[in-house]
């Protein structure tokens, strides 16, 4: 239905429409993309490779032009987090930090599903969602085996099952929004920002913190409370011994010299990222270090913090004779699928500028700016979030940006009064299988039922819309988002 759909809007538009040829036929594109893409006629992956065939068949742009998006700089941030996050999980770095969580928070259920939540949610601050989930999901399945034989009501066995690992896909996905390099919808706008308005300098990696770290904390503690209410409420005692959490990590060992390089290169990383552009506190300004680079500084970004960290595993030499912390065979897991993804939207939005379809239709939605800027916040958000319940949020978010670039990139207002949400409500799928890769994957445990996942997620889900408006408006209110 893809093709058809394209070929019907094209033949329409040409028909009754006096618009230049290039625009009828990269909107006819950008419809087949997206039916592929929500539908999931065929592989995401594969969709992602049509605007390399046939932005350069139609005559909108060159294929060396279309292929160079494909490589983007903000796609090897992705790849620098992966291979972060496979060192993690090879040294067993992710099991350490959840034990140490869980033995600080205690052995009650509710405790349990906190130290889960935590633990997720902190993880995932620094890596894919779905990385976090994948790396987790063992240990919180041997838990809720090991709590299982602790209680003898198969009803409250699985309540226990199920409000766990709903809490680990949802933090996972919450954790995502406080940092840029949280999930890869956040990659995509900062990508599209920075290239829409190369001279703005109010978007970093502190910059988003700044935002996100408030909403993502806000919608944890309602995600826990949901989750606490739904399948914790009666459950006061304690199902394991107090000792479980502290033996658990005991049977670790103490720290290996691999571990200490894993965390000590993640620390360094994550400073580098917070560090790297000046952070003005109001009073004073701390200087980022990319000062130190003069005129140069503008050439390095935060993939290439990512990727230096990279390189670094690859060049550490492990404990086992001749042997790196990380070797190639550890990275061959890399998602291509999901790297592709993201070069087809970028190679969308390209199409989009040299078309003339992003100015096309910034005209045509120019009556959108006489709505209150707050109506239309709301509006964003929550049609991005009811799209990402049934279409990945990737795919979402990549055909969202450009058109609300076009839309609100020249007008009175900030454009990251409209981006902002709209990025973050990508991040908003909670109540469906679907919606999400962590969703998905707790999902096909088969202890969670879909009524008990979209219960569950229809809060969150308000909450997170809630949270995304309140802070979009009070900046705006303080004068934040002035043009």
């Amino acid at each position: 239905m893809g093709p058809v759909a394209a070929l019907t809007c094209c033949a329409l538009m040409y028909l009754f429409s006096n618009v230049d040829i290039n625009i009828v036929f990269m909107l006819s594109l950008v419809i087949w993309v997206a039916w592929w893409w929500l539908s999931e006629a065929i592989p995401v992956a594969v969709t992602s490779l049509l605007p390399l065939l046939m932005l350069p068949l139609l005559g909108i742009a060159p294929a060396k032009d279309v292929a160079r998006q494909y490589m983007d700089n903000i796609i090897f941030l992705f790849i620098g987090g992966f291979i972060l996050a496979f060192a993690m999980e090879k040294w067993n770095l992710h099991k350490r930090i959840a034990y140490m969580i869980l033995n600080a928070t205690g052995t009650r259920p509710d405790r349990i599903l906190l130290g889960v939540m935590i633990s997720s949610y902190t993880i995932s601050m620094w890596i894919s969602n779905t990385a976090t989930v994948m790396m987790l999901l063992a240990a919180v399945l041997s838990l809720v085996n090991e709590v299982g034989e602790h209680i003898a009501d198969e009803r409250q066995k699985r309540k226990l099952a199920a409000g766990l690992l709903i809490g680990l896909a949802y933090a996972a996905s919450i954790g995502g929004l406080a940092t840029l390099v949280g999930t890869p919808t956040n990659m995509i706008f900062y990508r599209e920002y920075i290239n829409a308005f190369p001279d703005a300098h109010d978007m970093d990696f502190f910059q988003w913190a700044k935002i996100g770290i408030p909403v993502s904390l806000f919608m944890i503690v309602c995600a826990y409370w949901t989750l606490r209410l739904m399948f914790f409420r009666n459950t006061r005692d304690e199902v394991v011994s107090r000792d479980y959490f502290r033996v658990k990590l005991k049977s670790l060992g103490a720290w290996t010299y691999e571990e200490k390089t894993v965390a000590g290169i993640f620390f360094c990383t994550a400073i580098l990222w917070f560090t790297r552009s000046d952070i003005d506190l109001g009073y004073f300004t701390i200087h980022g270090w990319g000062g130190l680079f003069g005129e140069h500084a503008k050439f390095i970004e935060d993939s290439t913090v990512a990727i230096a960290a990279a390189i670094v595993l690859f060049l550490v030499p492990s404990s086992k004779p001749g042997e790196r912390i990380m070797v190639w065979r550890d990275a061959e897991r890399l998602p291509f699928e999901v790297i592709l993804l993201f070069g087809g939207g970028f190679a969308l939005a390209f199409g989009f500028e040299v078309s003339g379809l992003s100015a096309w239709m910034g005209e045509a939605l120019s009556g959108l700016q006489n709505v209150h800027p707050v109506i239309i916040v709301v509006s964003i958000a929550v049609l991005v979030c009811v799209i990402s319940e049934f279409a990945s949020n990737v795919a979402t978010i990549q055909l969202m940006i450009p058109i609300l670039i076009a839309t609100f990139g020249a007008g009175t207002i900030h454009p990251l009064f409209f981006l902002l949400p709209a990025a973050m409500a990508a991040s908003l799928g909670f109540m469906l299988p679907i919606a999400t890769p962590p969703n998905t994957i707790v999902y096909g445990t088969k202890f969670i039922t879909t009524k008990e996942l979209a219960r569950a997620g229809l809060v969150v889900n308000i909450s997170g819309i809630f949270a995304i408006t309140l802070l979009a408006s009070l900046l705006y209110y303080f004068g934040y988002y002035t043009v």
